[in-house]
This record gives C-alpha cells, sequence and structure tokens, in this order.
C-alpha cells in the first residue's frame, strides 16, 4: 500500500495501524497482542511502540473484540515511519491477514501527560482546516475501574452520533484498566464541540474530580496520510 509522496522532515512520526483480522488467521492476530512490541523489535528508527486490542465491534465497552486491534508506533523521522508502513513484515502481515486495514501517520501538535513515561514531540502547529486526529489514554486506578466504566456507555453513545466524526475506536493494553480512544474529526471545532459538551464532558469532569487515572495522556494529531478501511468506510 504505496503513500502518496509528501517532504520528508526530520522530526518524530506517529503510525496507527487498524486491523480487522479475518477469521482463518484469528490466532495469528492474538500472537501479535501476546507479543505486543517484542513483535517490532528491529524495526529502524522506533522510538515507542504498543499493540492494542480492541472493544466489540472496535467500540470502547468491556466486551472484547475477537478481530479487532491496533498498532501504535512512534519512529524518530518520516522516512523510517514511511518505510515501516511500505516495506516492513509487520505491516504486510496485517495487510494479508485483515478483512479490513487502515493505516494513517500522523504528526503531533499537542500532547499533554505520557504513556509508560513516554511523551510525544510537538512537531507541527494547531491546523488551520481540514481533519484533526485525537489519542487518549489511560491507566486506571485499579479502585477507580468501576466508577470510571459507570460513564462508558453515555460518552460511547455520544460519540457515535457526534457532529463531524470520521471515524472512532477503542483500543486497550489490558482489559479494564488501560484503555485509549482514537478519533478522527473534520475540524479542531468539530473535535473541541464533542469534548465540551454532553456525557463526554462529564466524564471527563468525573475522571478529574474523583483522579480515575493513575496515567493519561492526551495528545492531538495532523494526519499526514489515512490510507485503508475501517468499519465499510474508504480512506485515502
Amino acid at each position: 500500500m504505496p503513500l502518496a509522496a509528501v517532504n520528508a522532515p526530520s522530526d518524530q512520526v506517529a503510525v496507527l495501524v487498524l486491523a480487522d483480522i479475518a477469521p482463518v488467521h484469528r490466532l495469528w492476530g492474538w500472537s501479535r497482542i501476546v507479543k505486543g512490541a517484542q513483535g517490532l523489535r528491529g524495526q529502524k528508527q522506533l522510538r515507542f511502540a504498543k499493540v492494542m486490542g480492541s472493544g466489540y465491534e472496535g467500540g470502547f465497552g468491556l466486551r472484547p473484540s475477537a478481530s479487532r486491534q491496533g498498532v501504535f508506533a512512534v519512529f524518530n523521522h518520516w522516512e523510517a515511519a514511511n518505510e515501516f508502513i511500505v516495506q516492513s513484515d509487520v505491516v504486510d502481515g496485517y495487510l494479508q491477514r485483515s478483512r479490513e486495514c487502515c493505516i494513517l501517520m500522523l504528526r503531533t501538535w499537542s500532547c499533554r501527560g505520557s504513556w509508560d513515561a513516554n511523551t510525544l514531540a510537538l512537531t507541527t502547529k494547531a491546523p488551520v482546516i481540514g481533519p484533526v486526529a485525537a489519542l487518549t489514554r489511560a491507566s486506571i486506578a485499579l479502585t477507580k475501574a468501576p466508577a470510571f466504566w459507570r460513564y462508558a456507555p453515555a460518552s460511547q453513545d455520544s460519540l457515535d452520533h457526534a457532529v463531524g466524526c470520521q471515524l472512532a475506536v477503542g483500543l486497550g493494553e489490558a482489559p479494564f484498566l488501560r484503555q485509549a480512544t482514537f478519533t478522527i474529526w473534520d475540524s479542531v471545532a468539530a473535535m473541541d464541540a464533542y469534548a465540551r459538551s454532553g456525557a463526554h464532558l462529564e466524564a471527563i469532569k468525573a475522571a478529574a474530580q474523583q483522579q480515575f487515572f493513575s496515567e493519561s495522556m492526551f495528545a492531538r494529531f495532523v494526519p499526514l496520510s489515512i490510507q485503508g478501511t475501517w468499519k465499510g468506510r474508504r480512506y485515502g
């Protein structure tokens, strides 16, 4: 799946691979999650990586998906990120074994917090127009998990109906306690409108007041490229 050429700055770029593994390859898919980041060892200029499962149908509930998963990888340079997508056995494995696969290259314009003590370098300015992406991930404190999950259904329902949301997927390193949400929006305004209203705003307030998270990261990106299919929608 070659990508359209863009200028190649020497700065940090993130890659997200979303895959819906074909039934005949489910065992292979589960082995990717078991291996985790170890399965990406040897990739050039790789700074940070996570292999995650997803909720049922790619959603955000406690019921896990048997087939959907994601890889989030951060590279020191655009060239290394592009080589990972175009040439690596990792990405080719997903392409060959998935019913759907969507691959994104992302440059960060905002990041608060950390993920396993790692943060993302800011490598571009906030966009004036065009699509934006967001990644919210958290390690949920064990004693706070029941309270956190009480907010999840309403928040997911509001996201499913949010104006301007092009893509939304729930991801997680571990069931119940280590969760992430990735979204793509038509604009910053659409993303902010969702974040500052309704069930999502109530969930944010509760998380802050009740200290749901032992660690969290909130990152915003400019998509450099989006190619593939996810939940029946073709991108790129």
